[in-house]
């Protein structure tokens, strides 16, 4: 193993990707405007909602129900007539229209039981599902506080004083942030060292490296510590610039353990990433590869879903996945301030993961080469 030739080589990885903007623009995009956007887009809240009321009744309750709607769940309600509610739906100007019949208050006074009508736009999937149980509650408690005439004060056995950890608001925002970064790691270190895999193929100059005094190894290596270093720099960049700065988003555990750990996914997907590009051998193989395996690895991983909700055999197969153990001391570095010996296990089984894959690879790389 000469280090000189790793050395230079990785320097020659970099120019590589500095003559390529389109990779440039990638890099800068998955590390700024793509963790901000899933940081403030996150579907399964409901955030200012747009909703209508046909006010048919015109009495005090009514009256107290449209009260009742507003920010941050959703927009001040706009009152429409009957006529003007299909209308305004099919055009997609309100997810919710909420129609109270006329004469509403006094059926409920005598006794009766009155139906509220409640469309919902389930072509908007997300806040249809929510908010439509979001609506029922607020309906429900406005009429029961108006029928019982003073706010009832329901006496439990036991107090229950509530208490949120690692995310004292309850902001998905800060969870979507995280999450973002830790994927653009996984997803930018596999396209990259396999992008430059086939760009030496696809230029010519593979059979350059075949006629220097080099080995496969050191080409692999170089691949692997040049790419891995830009993401590295970009993702340390993301959670100080981006995320605590930008997004003010509270990290609880140490930065630098953090990239201490990210280094062992890097060496991990970097290797998977040249794997998959020997396997492919071409830019559209290797594009449709991609769609294969990140996919499941960044939904199984745990990111998204729990794992606890997840069947016991995916997750006994996903717990051999880099993603899986990534995130999992990824959360609970930045989330729970967790410290090396809470995560040393998670680390441990990142640096067999990659030691594993940098095997295959190597040797699948060998094959390519020959």
């Amino acid at each position: 193993m000469n280090l000189r030739n790793v050395w230079q080589l990785g320097i020659k990885e970099l120019r590589g990707l500095w003559r390529d903007p389109m990779l440039l623009v990638l890099i800068i995009y998955a590390f700024s405007l793509s963790i901000y956007t899933d940081s403030k887009a996150i579907p399964e809240s409901l955030s200012n909602a747009a909703i209508a009321i046909v006010d048919e009744d015109r009495s005090m309750l009514s009256a107290r129900i449209t009260g009742a709607f507003g920010p941050p769940y959703f927009v001040t309600p706009r009152s429409i007539t009957t006529t003007g509610m299909d209308q305004r739906m099919d055009e997609g100007l309100e997810t919710f229209a909420l129609d109270i019949p006329p004469d509403f208050e006094r059926d409920l006074l005598a006794g009766r039981v009155p139906a509220i009508q409640l469309n919902v736009d389930a072509t908007r999937m997300s806040q249809a599902f929510t908010g439509s149980g979001y609506v029922q509650q607020i309906v429900t408690a406005e009429v029961s506080e108006f029928v019982a005439g003073h706010r009832e004060a329901t006496e439990l056995p036991v107090d229950l004083a509530l208490r949120a950890r690692y995310n004292p608001p309850l902001d998905p925002g800060w969870f979507g942030a995280v999450n973002s970064v830790i994927n653009a790691i996984s997803m930018l270190s596999i396209i990259l060292t396999g992008a430059a895999l086939i760009r030496e193929k696809e230029h010519g100059t593979v059979e350059h490296l075949l006629v220097m005094p080099v080995t496969a190894a050191e080409i692999m290596l170089s691949k692997i510590w040049s790419m891995g270093l830009v993401v590295l720099l970009a993702s340390g960049f993301a959670i100080v610039v981006v995320v605590q700065m930008a997004l003010e988003v509270p990290v609880q555990g140490s930065v630098l353990l953090f990239v201490l750990a990210s280094a062992l996914m890097l060496f991990a997907t970097t290797s998977m990433g040249i794997f998959l590009a020997t396997a492919a051998g071409t830019m559209p193989q290797f594009g449709l590869l991609l769609m294969l395996v990140l996919m499941p690895l960044q939904i199984l991983s745990g990111g998204m879903t729990p794992r606890e909700s997840m069947p016991d055999a995916i997750r006994a197969i996903m717990s051999f996945a880099p993603d899986t153990q990534f995130v999992i001391l990824s959360q609970g570095i930045l989330f729970r301030g967790a410290g090396l010996d809470v995560v040393w296990p998670q680390l441990l089984a990142l640096a067999a993961i990659g030691s594993a894959l940098f095997w295959l690879a190597l040797r699948q790389f060998r094959r390519f080469l020959a």
